[in-house]
């Protein structure tokens, strides 16, 4: 469904056909305002995804954080690795060999001159747009640039936001709106190549081919394109509240906003299923 559809008619959960569930191997999923609900994670939401590991089925975080939350994530969640900072890298934990494996998108002497780019960026934006700040969570991202828009500072206009924007996009970086920071970084990468390569290392699965078999559930207008590629995409309520800066919206929405939907979508998900 495209935002040129009608917003306020995005079928529920109750509206994916059985025989598409009964395809499903796996799930991908955006973590802030998707899994976690106004900045924690609601114990049915984690729940679940012990649920999800416990009835066979694979499970990736897709996310903006930064690679010292997906060092953590991927050791101690219940998950088969995690895609971090919009696709510059992912982690995994190989559990027959007992090792812990990192695949970044550029090697380390890249990244550095990189962040050293994005530092002139980030200068621009926290002089000329009244209100940023860094996320605090940018002394733990190898990759990109991360301004809070709302997260730990009063929220911001999307006029505001649209101006940070173009600062990134003057200096010719890829620029990304989560429901918290705006991303930046140097390169052409995106959250669903690197999706498509941890598929491939984990499962030997060619997702072009076996999209039908993995959900993906997201909130915010970062996770446009895949809601756009996975045919049967999951958007908590929340995601509503950006629809009209959207062009493609999920395939179908939850009823309840966040950590919450995540986890009455994985409960719908294995009731209809019979596990």
């Amino acid at each position: 469904m495209t935002a040129e559809s009608d917003r306020s008619v995005v079928p529920l959960l109750e509206d994916i056909p059985l025989e598409d569930l009964k395809r499903i191997r796996g799930i991908f999923f955006d973590i802030d305002d998707t899994f976690s609900l106004h900045g924690k994670i609601p114990a049915s939401a984690y729940t679940s995804l012990w649920r999800l590991k416990n009835a066979g089925f694979s499970a990736v975080p897709i996310t903006g954080r930064p690679a010292g939350w997906c060092d953590h994530i991927a050791r101690m969640w219940p998950v088969d690795g995690v895609v971090g900072e919009n696709g510059a890298f992912y982690f995994r934990v190989n559990e027959d060999k007992g090792d812990f494996i990192k695949r970044f998108v550029d090697d380390a002497v890249t990244r550095e001159e990189k962040r050293k780019r994005l530092e002139t960026i980030q200068k621009e934006i926290l002089e000329t747009v009244p209100g940023t700040a860094l996320a605090s969570d940018q002394n733990y991202r190898e990759a990109d640039l991360a301004i809070d828009f709302c997260e730990d500072v009063p929220r911001l206009s999307w006029d505001a936001v649209d101006r940070i924007c173009d600062i990134f996009k003057k200096h010719g970086a890829t620029c990304k709106v989560s429901s918290i920071h705006v991303n930046g970084w140097f390169g052409d990468y995106s959250k669903l190549q690197m999706t498509r390569q941890i598929a491939w290392d984990l499962w030997n699965v060619d997702l072009d081919r076996n999209k039908d078999r993995y959900i993906y559930f997201g909130d915010s207008p970062n996770d446009e394109p895949m809601f756009q590629y996975f045919p049967v995409s999951v958007g908590v309520r929340n995601v509503m509240d950006f629809a009209d800066r959207m062009n493609h919206l999920p395939a179908y929405v939850t009823s309840a906003e966040g950590g919450e939907g995540f986890s009455e979508a994985v409960d719908f998900f294995l009731r209809r299923l019979g596990l």
